[in-house]
């Protein structure tokens, strides 16, 4: 075997080594959001990005490095950890203070047994300050066009510096060092294809997914949203014997709206509505949320509530929204809301027979007079 196809074949297995360990973040971050997702659990998927690419990857970079601390060949591995690096500093956008940088580094370099090596402090204040540069062209240069251009030109030098200090270290040949920087070059370029790749994908999955379930006009979520929901919190409530409640309502003389203003003021109206009733949920309990499920309906389902635990919320979106003016150009158009208001009863066999309780109760609001609250 030549020395070229010797070379060529751990090349070729790196390669595919490092795309699979990616391509198995991605897979289970995705199942994980999932999870979450189908359990209506909340999350900032940013953050929770975040925090498990870095348990991620550390687990990934320690796991290696039980493989071969103390041997005098573990250098082979390093370019696997630098694009761990890069990964979670360029891609994950993860920032870590100065003070807990240094820290971290010193419980690395003492389980890999290199603290006594002046080349490894090089290499460690080295990493550091690639990873804080790393960081700096991600926020500045995100949307530039000449990002991947600006990512390369930051991550060759610094990975022929890195690889530098290696070679200090360990005194392997200058032939080695140039093949070492050149697989990692070439990573960092397939690193940045792919995800960028993936992220595209998944950019357009989130965009389908807001899109099937959210209202495009309120940008409150839909009815499709609002079945899954319910079907949830249903069955939960039934299960665990935790109190669901909900709220229906619709805007009064809504069509009459419509045929005296024309229905642009008519989506100014419900526009405006599910910006009133968001803003007071979103001041009182963030997991209460708000559904249009019809053209001027509206429901809201409240999770680990009484009827009677409803009312303060209930009675603040009431009072914010009737005879509230609407600015339509130069006219105002006065509004008003009739609401039924009931929870979840033990002869409840469905969603539908809780659903309907609740719709009975605001049809009793309508024909009442309407602009009133039905609860039972």
């Amino acid at each position: 075997m030549t020395w070229s196809n010797w070379h060529v074949s751990p090349f070729l297995t790196s390669v595919f080594f490092t795309l699979g360990v990616l391509t198995l973040y991605w897979v289970s971050f995705n199942w994980l959001t999932s999870w979450l997702r189908s359990r209506h659990i909340s999350f900032d998927e940013d953050r929770l990005n975040a925090w498990y690419g870095v348990i991620y990857m550390v687990v990934f970079v320690f796991s290696i490095q039980m493989i071969i601390v103390g041997k005098n060949y573990s250098w082979q591995f390093m370019n696997f950890e630098l694009i761990a690096i890069v990964f979670c500093a360029y891609f994950l956008n993860i920032h870590v203070p100065y003070y807990f940088f240094f820290p971290i580094l010193l419980v690395y370099m003492l389980f890999d047994h290199s603290i006594g090596y002046w080349q490894s402090w090089g290499h460690a204040l080295t990493l550091a300050v690639f990873f804080t540069v790393l960081n700096v062209i991600r926020v500045k240069f995100q949307d530039h066009r000449c990002a991947p251009m600006i990512y390369m030109l930051v991550g060759v030098p610094f990975g022929g510096v890195l690889w530098l200090w290696m070679k200090l270290k360990f005194n392997f040949s200058w032939a080695i060092y140039g093949q070492e920087w050149l697989y990692l070059i070439i990573f960092e370029g397939l690193l940045y294809i792919y995800v960028t790749m993936l992220s595209q994908n998944s950019q357009t999955r989130l965009q389908l997914a807001q899109f099937a379930s959210h209202d495009a006009l309120t940008q409150t979520e839909n009815f499709a949203a609002y079945t899954g929901a319910v079907q949830y919190l249903f069955k939960d409530s039934t299960q665990h014997q935790r109190p669901l409640s909900m709220m229906m309502f619709d805007i009064d003389h809504f069509k009459q709206v419509n045929d005296t203003y024309g229905h642009l003021a008519g989506d100014r109206v419900l526009q405006q509505v599910a910006l009133t009733v968001q803003t007071v949920l979103d001041a009182n309990d963030t997991k209460v949320k708000l559904y249009r499920t019809g053209g001027e309906e509206f429901n809201i389902l409240f999770p680990g509530y009484t009827v009677a635990q409803t009312q303060t919320i209930v009675t603040q979106i009431f009072s914010a929204i009737n005879h509230q003016s609407i600015q339509f150009g130069a006219r105002q158009i006065d509004i008003s809301i009739s609401v039924g208001v009931s929870a979840v009863a033990g002869a409840d066999g469905s969603p539908l027979d809780f659903y309907n309780r609740v719709d009975h109760n605001l049809y009793n609001s309508k024909r009442n007079g309407r602009m009133r609250i039905t609860s039972i």
